[in-house]
This record gives structure tokens, sequence and C-alpha cells, in this order.
């Protein structure tokens, strides 16, 4: 077997550990054959050579922009084959100003609750921190990205996320009501998706904040799963 590309793309918010998250991942991604050339810049999209001969790009990129040409290369790619994995912040909250972006990837996140009324709150990162539940859908518990994984327990943001129908959704989280919420039921969200776009194949996890939670066993499973499910088939 020849070895396969991969791309990971990070930057944007440091809060998301783009750097310490991604490079958590290149032991695993070079044990299964993938040579792993790391940017820090978006515009690597943009090269149409290059980014032909990649087989799965790895994107940690928290808000941010991407412009008209790195964005249509990526797109370009991904139709073309090239599998895309992110998590968190890193894939569902970037580039808010791109609408083709977001219909690539196929959710975006929203917010993230508070645990405690507003006058209650430190400023510190730790008040969108609540435990709460993923549950693994039926269509997740055979799909190859979540097979093996069940329902599991975080403390970490919760993503609110706004998607639409053509996700396949393999896992849910639902956002609890309490007494000081404007919403006036719990609601539930995707958590793990895939995407079909053109010939390439998306996934998304919304689990990822920090190390610690991408170091999670059933983050880190479901994310190494995805990273082999979505690139493109080896060539013999």
């Amino acid at each position: 077997m020849s070895t396969r590309s991969a791309l990971i793309v990070r930057g944007g918010w440091d809060g998301h550990m783009p750097v310490e998250t991604t490079d958590s991942f290149v032991g695993f991604l070079e044990d299964n054959g993938f040579s792993v050339v790391v940017e820090e810049s978006n515009e690597v999209y943009a090269d149409a050579e290059r980014m032909a001969g990649v087989d799965l790009i790895v994107q940690v990129v928290t808000m941010s922009e991407i412009s008209k040409e790195a964005l249509a290369g990526l797109i370009a790619a991904v139709r073309a084959g090239t599998g895309m994995v992110g998590w968190h912040g890193g894939i569902a909250d970037s580039y808010r100003n791109s609408a083709d972006y977001l219909q690539l990837i196929g959710g975006q996140f929203a917010h993230h609750a508070n645990i405690a009324p507003p006058e209650q709150l430190s400023g510190e990162q730790s008040d969108n921190y609540q435990e709460y539940t993923t549950e693994i859908t039926e269509l997740g518990r055979t799909h190859p990205v979540t097979a093996g994984v069940d329902d599991f327990t975080l403390t970490s943001e919760q993503y609110w996320v706004l998607s639409d129908e053509y996700n396949e959704v393999l896992a849910t989280t639902t956002q609890a009501k309490r007494d000081w919420d404007a919403w006036d039921r719990p609601v539930t969200f995707p958590a793990v998706w895939t995407r079909h776009w053109g010939e390439g194949h998306i996934v998304v996890s919304t689990a990822g904040h920090r190390l610690e939670i991408v170091q999670d066993p059933s983050v880190r499973k479901i994310i190494e799963q995805g990273l082999l499910w979505a690139a493109r088939p080896a060539k013999a």
C-alpha cells in the first residue's frame, strides 16, 4: 500500500489548544500509514496542485477568516475525494463569514450554555463547563466512526448547533432547560455527524474543547475512527 497524505491545518483561538490537540494525533496517523504535514495557515487550501495530493485534512481553526481562493480550494479538494475531520470550534465554528463553508460542514456552533445565571459567572472558560451526556444514535451504533462507543458523559462546553437534515447524525446531546434560560424545554442537537460532499467524507465531533477532552477515551476513539473512515482509500 502506498503512503497516504494527511494535512493538518490549525490556528485561530488559542483557548481551543489547536497545536496541542492536533499534535496528539500525529503519531496515530503515522502509525496508520500517513505522512503528516502541518500548516498554520488555511491559505494552503488555495494551492490546487498540492491539495490534489492530500488524502485527509485535519482542521482545527476556530473562528478566523478564509479567502475566497482558499475556500474554493478546500471545497474542490473535498468534492474530489479528500476527507476532512475536525472537532469542536476548530471545524464547527470556523469562518463564520462564509455561507459556503457552513454548507460544506453542515453545522454551526451557536451557543454553549452557562452553568449559572449571568450575575454569578466568573468570566472564565469554566463558566461554560457543565456535565452532559452524548448519546449514540441507532445509526451510530453500527457506523464505522462511532462503532464500539457507548453513551458517555463529559464536563465541558456543550455545543448548541445549527444544522441541516443532510447530515448523518451518529450521536446527539440534549441541552436541559434551567430556571434562568430563555428556552422553555430541553433541546437536542447533533454531537457527532458525517457528511458526504462530492466524493469526500466529512466527520465532525462537537466535543474537543481542550486537550483533556480529545484525550477522553470515547472522544479519542470517535476521532481516530473518523480519521480512518474519512480519508481517501489507500491505493493498492
